[in-house]
């Protein structure tokens, strides 16, 4: 299940934010947003979810222009999880999944077996059954946005939505949720994330979009487009692309760092 996006515009008022955004993210890759602050990652989110729709051109979900589906019909296609989530009330991590199950029940109904085989066949695809009976806020920062991401996937829907999944987690907890990202990719996902690591482009996605002034500044491949000039395009910095370990491993070294002139 793919999404593709096709001459994509929006702005806000007379602000343009997107300007011919062209994309396309495939089943068993992660596609990686990049780019500086307020350039529109999260805005390109939210039109391909469905939440902006006053925008130009054509987003492809599956075959599916989105412009003519249902909310439901969209919880059905994609799963959407944000940077974070305090719930108001300390759920178990069990019940925040099970709310997942939500777009394939009517409104007046409550989950079943069915539902509740869903959430926990999710946590122990992540690995965390163990927090199963856990209160959600009591469990750490990479535990939670596991939890979330187990959400998402009881909508069982081949499509998700990451915006900037380990924001704010520690180097452990970031390894544990990209991983799991990982694989479920290699499960035959479709992964669209927004990250402010280059180097995790490197070493967890398959394709890269870069963004700047509202334009697709790159895409394609990170060894073959995430350089030095596009960090220095990106980010205003003089970055040094090190190779590693016969070229298998790849990592943005900024060359004040090399130079010892910070």
């Amino acid at each position: 299940m793919s999404i593709e996006v096709r001459g994509l515009r929006f702005s806000y008022g007379e602000r343009t934010v997107l300007d011919e955004i062209n994309a396309l993210a495939c089943p068993g890759e992660i596609l990686s947003v990049i780019g500086p602050n307020g350039v529109g990652k999260s805005t390109l989110f939210h039109c391909i979810l469905g939440l902006y729709n006053k925008y130009d051109g054509h987003i492809v979900i599956d075959g599916n222009d989105i412009r003519g589906l249902s909310i439901q019909q969209m919880a059905r296609l994609i799963a959407y999880v944000p940077q974070s989530n305090y719930p108001s009330f300390n759920f178990s991590v069990f019940d925040m999944v099970l709310m997942g199950t939500s777009a394939h029940i009517s409104s007046i109904s409550t989950p079943g077996k069915k539902q509740m085989l869903l959430a926990d066949e999710a946590l122990e695809q992540l690995g965390i059954a163990h927090l199963r009976n856990r209160a959600y806020t009591h469990i750490s920062g990479g535990e939670r946005q596991l939890t979330i991401i187990a959400r998402a996937l009881v909508q069982q829907t081949k499509v998700l939505i990451l915006d900037e999944p380990v924001a704010n987690l520690d180097f452990g907890n970031q390894l544990l949720v990209l991983n799991q990202i990982k694989k479920l990719a290699r499960l035959g996902y479709t992964v669209m994330q927004a990250t402010h690591n280059p180097d995790q482009t490197f070493m967890f996605s398959d394709r890269v979009l870069a963004l700047k002034d509202g334009h697709v500044l790159a895409y394609g491949v990170p060894a073959e487009v995430v350089t030095e000039d596009l960090m220095q395009k990106l980010y205003k910095t003089d970055i040094e692309v090190a190779s590693l370990y016969g070229d298998k491993v790849r990592i943005c070294v900024p060359k004040a760092v090399i130079n010892n002139t910070y």
